[in-house]
C-alpha cells in the first residue's frame, strides 16, 4: 500500500468520525447558534427530533476526555400544517476562544452525532465573517453560493434577512434551508455549514410578514429555530415595533408555546463578537422608525458599546439603494444620524437582490419623510420616502486612502434569489450619487477579515472571484 493510498484511507476515516450522523435520530441535525447570552467561551447547540421521550445528552471533548454538558432543554412545536416535533437546546460552555473543539450528541446513551467546531473569537484574535442575504430560495444559485461560503471558512455567518422563502414557514425551512446550509454531507444540494459555524439572522419581510396563523399556522418559524440575544426593546403586539398577530386562539397559542420568550423580542438585539459590536434590527415596513422608544434603544445600544473598536449594523431593507426595485422603501434612512453618532463603520443590508456599496457618507433627513401605503385595502404600509442631504467622502478608495469619513452602506442581497436590475450594472447614470459600486449580474457574498484596527472586505462570486474589495483602517 503506497503513501497516497494510506493518506486517502485516513482522510475517509476522519471524515466519517468527525461528521458521523445517525439520520433516523433527527428531524434536523445539530446546528450552532450564538445563544441568548453570547460570550467568547460559549455557543448553543440546537437540533430537532420527533418527540421528547428519548434521553438526550451532549458531550464536549476537553483535554482528550468527553465531558457531559448541562442537560438540554426541549421545546415542543405543535402547530397546524407541520408535523409535531421538538427543538432541543444545549449550552456549550467552557470553550477556549478561537480553538477547535469536538462535540457529540447521544440518544439514550448511544452516540448519534459527532462533529467539530470552533469557539468564538476573543477581542484580541483575528476573525473572518461572512454576510449574505436573501438566501433560502432553494435555487441553483443559492446552492452555489452556499458552496462558496463553505469554501470561505468563516468564523461566523450573518444573514441580513429573507432567511427563507416565501413565507418564513416551517415547510419553507424544511425544503429550502436545512438541506442547503445544514446538510449531512457536502454535495450538489448543500453543505454542512451550520454544524461547525454559528449563523446569526435578522428578520426580513419573507420571514416576518406572514402573520395570519389561520392561513399559515407554521409561519414565523424564525422564532422557533433561532437562538439569539433577547436584549432588544420590549414591545407588545400592536405597537410601533410589532404588528398584531392574527388567527384563532388555538393557532396563536400553539405559536406562542413554540416561540416562547423569543417572540417578539428577538427581532431586535445586539451582541459582541471578537472586537466588534453588532446591532441587529427589524427593518420591515411595519416598524415605525419615528418611534422614540425604538430609536432611543438603538442610540443607547451604540453608546453602551462605545469602547468596542468596531461597530456593525445588520438589517434587511436598505435605506440607501440605487436599484429600481424597492427604491421607495427608504425608512431606514431615518437612523443614519444615529449610526453616525454611534460611530458605526459599516451597515449590511439585503432585500435588494444584488450588491451595492456606498461611498462613506453622512445623511441628514428632512423631517420624517412620507409614508407610502398600498395593497387592496390601501392601508398596507409599503415604505417611507425620506429625502435629505448627504455628504459623500469620495477621497476614500479603500486602497491608498483607507480612512473613511462617514458610514459605508453595503447591500449584499445576491445570496440566491433571482437578481434585480442586471441592466443597471453598466448604467451608472441610473445610480444614486451615493453609490460607488453596483454589481447586479452575478450572485455574490461578502467576506470580511477583521484583524486589530484593519478591516478587509471582499465581495466574492460563487467561485471565489472578487467583484469588489476595500480596506478600512483605524
Amino acid at each position: 500500500m503506497n503513501n497516497k493510498t494510506v493518506a486517502l484511507l485516513l482522510l475517509l476515516i476522519c471524515s466519517r468520525v468527525i461528521g458521523q450522523t445517525s439520520n433516523d435520530a433527527f428531524v434536523v441535525t445539530p446546528y450552532l447558534q450564538i445563544g441568548t447570552n453570547p460570550t467568547a467561551q460559549s455557543l448553543v447547540l440546537l437540533w430537532q427530533a420527533n418527540n421528547a421521550t428519548a434521553n438526550w445528552s451532549v458531550e464536549l471533548q476537553t483535554n482528550g476526555q468527553w465531558v457531559t454538558t448541562a442537560a438540554p432543554t426541549a421545546t415542543s412545536i405543535a402547530v397546524a400544517n407541520a408535523p409535531a416535533h421538538v427543538v432541543y437546546r444545549a449550552a456549550l460552555t467552557g470553550l477556549v476562544s478561537g480553538s477547535t473543539f469536538k462535540y457529540r450528541v447521544l440518544k439514550n446513551g448511544k452516540e448519534v452525532f459527532i462533529s467539530q467546531a470552533q469557539a468564538p473569537k476573543a477581542p484580541n484574535q483575528a476573525q473572518r465573517f461572512v454576510v449574505f442575504g436573501d438566501i433560502g430560495a432553494g435555487t441553483k444559485a443559492a446552492k452555489e453560493i452556499a458552496n462558496g461560503v463553505y469554501n470561505a471558512k468563516a468564523d461566523i455567518i450573518l444573514v441580513p434577512g429573507d432567511i427563507v422563502y416565501d413565507n418564513g414557514t416551517i415547510a419553507d425551512y424544511k425544503t429550502k434551508f436545512w438541506p442547503i446550509y445544514n446538510a449531512i454531507n457536502r454535495d450538489s444540494v448543500g453543505v454542512p455549514l451550520m454544524r461547525s459555524i454559528p449563523f446569526v439572522g435578522a428578520v426580513g419581510n419573507h420571514d416576518a410578514d406572514s402573520r395570519d396563523l389561520d392561513k399559515q399556522p407554521d409561519a414565523l418559524a424564525y422564532y422557533h429555530y433561532w437562538d439569539q440575544p433577547l436584549n432588544g426593546p420590549i414591545s407588545k403586539e400592536g405597537s410601533a415595533i410589532t404588528p398584531l398577530l392574527k388567527g384563532s386562539d388555538a393557532n396563536k397559542k400553539a405559536f406562542y408555546e413554540g416561540a416562547s420568550n423569543r417572540y417578539p423580542t428577538m427581532a431586535n438585539f445586539s451582541f459582541n463578537y471578537g472586537n466588534a459590536h453588532w446591532t441587529v434590527l427589524d427593518a420591515d415596513t411595519y416598524v415605525d422608525w419615528t418611534d422614540t422608544v425604538l430609536v432611543n434603544w438603538v442610540k443607547q445600544d451604540l453608546a453602551n458599546s462605545k469602547e468596542m473598536p468596531w461597530h456593525f449594523v445588520l438589517y434587511h431593507h436598505p435605506g440607501f439603494n440605487s436599484s429600481l426595485e424597492h427604491f421607495e422603501q427608504q425608512q431606514m434612512r431615518l437612523l443614519a444620524p444615529v449610526f453616525e453618532q454611534g460611530k458605526v463603520d459599516v451597515v449590511f443590508n439585503g432585500h435588494v437582490h444584488n450588491y451595492q456599496r456606498s461611498y462613506p457618507m453622512f445623511f441628514k433627513p428632512m423631517r420624517n419623510g412620507v409614508l407610502i401605503v398600498g395593497g387592496k385595502d390601501n392601508k398596507t404600509v409599503r415604505g417611507r420616502v425620506v429625502v435629505g442631504k448627504w455628504t459623500l467622502d469620495k477621497t476614500f478608495d479603500g486602497k491608498t486612502n483607507t480612512h473613511p469619513k462617514g458610514v459605508i452602506y453595503i447591500v449584499t442581497g445576491a445570496g440566491g434569489q433571482d437578481l434585480y436590475d442586471p441592466e443597471q450594472e453598466n448604467d451608472s447614470d441610473s445610480w444614486q450619487k451615493f453609490t460607488n459600486k453596483f454589481i447586479s449580474t452575478r450572485h455574490t457574498f461578502t467576506v470580511a477579515d477583521l484583524k486589530g484596527n484593519t478591516l478587509t472586505i471582499q465581495q466574492l462570486d460563487a467561485n471565489g472571484k472578487p467583484v469588489d474589495s476595500f480596506v478600512i483602517t483605524k
